[in-house]
């Protein structure tokens, strides 16, 4: 395992993000804030708990979860995108590091940001509720593997995208929307039953639950199947990334 480049392609891709510190942790808490004014006090003020919690604080998983999976998703795709887009992939190609050593620098790297955005969230949101932590390990393993499954699915998009517009269609168009109707600021088990049966088809909703479990101890749907759909997420990514490596498509095209 070649470490250098590892830590060259990882440091290269920190520094970026460190350049724009200010924007990206002020982005974050202002977004934060601003969901909390919506949601928690004008919807809060209508809904007083959801399964015996606070609905202020029921929120805060969900909100946790839709910036991870975004950030991690466009900060992947960015840092792939773009040496495809100026022609440095080449050398990158060229230079004796394997597929293997190139995913974990960049997707190291995104998945590091949107960890640290997920933070900056979490830190943000206990100014405004009282959050318990009912399981702090779960709740690290939860996060974690939701940055590094969705930092994959990122740099699987980076190498498809045929243009800037492209990186932002499946965050804007499929992640986001299967966010928000995936339990994010809400219980599942509120829909009517016909809707429920349909909203279990969405994957995102066992990686809310999971999370959501982990600070609150309930869920909609078993913590088995969350880990079960997380995992087998993040191995789908990995086998699509190595068929992309071992058949240079979208990469020496």
């Amino acid at each position: 395992m070649n470490w250098t480049a590892i830590g060259a392609i990882y440091r290269f891709e920190m520094a970026r993000f460190f350049r724009t510190l200010t924007q990206s942790f002020l982005s974050p808490v202002l977004s934060t804030s601003l969901y909390f004014v919506v949601f928690g006090a004008a919807i809060g003020s209508r809904i007083d708990q959801v399964e015996g919690i606070d609905y202020g604080a029921f929120i805060v998983p969900g909100l946790i979860m839709l910036s991870v999976m975004t950030q991690a998703i466009s900060n992947a795709s960015f840092g792939i995108y773009f040496p495809k887009f100026i022609g440095t992939i080449y050398e990158l190609l060229s230079a004796p590091v394997n597929f293997l050593e190139i995913v974990l620098g960049y997707v190291g790297a995104a998945a590091t940001k949107a960890l640290f955005i997920g933070v900056v969230i979490l830190a943000t949101a206990s100014l405004f509720v009282d959050l318990p932590i009912a399981h702090p390990l779960a709740m690290v393993l939860f996060m974690l593997l939701t940055c590094l499954s969705f930092a994959l699915l990122g740099f699987i998009i980076g190498i498809w995208a045929g243009n800037f517009e492209q990186l932002q269609l499946i965050p804007l168009m499929v992640v986001t929307p299967l966010v928000f109707l995936g339990g994010s600021f809400y219980s599942i088990s509120m829909l009517p039953p016909i809707w429920q049966k349909i909203t279990l088809f969405n994957p995102v909703v066992y990686l809310i639950s999971g999370f959501r479990w982990a600070f609150f101890d309930t869920a909609d749907v078993p913590v088995g199947l969350s880990l079960l759909a997380i995992g087998g997420f993040t191995v789908a990514c990995i086998a699509v990334i190595w068929w992309i490596f071992k058949t240079g498509w979208r990469i020496r095209s």
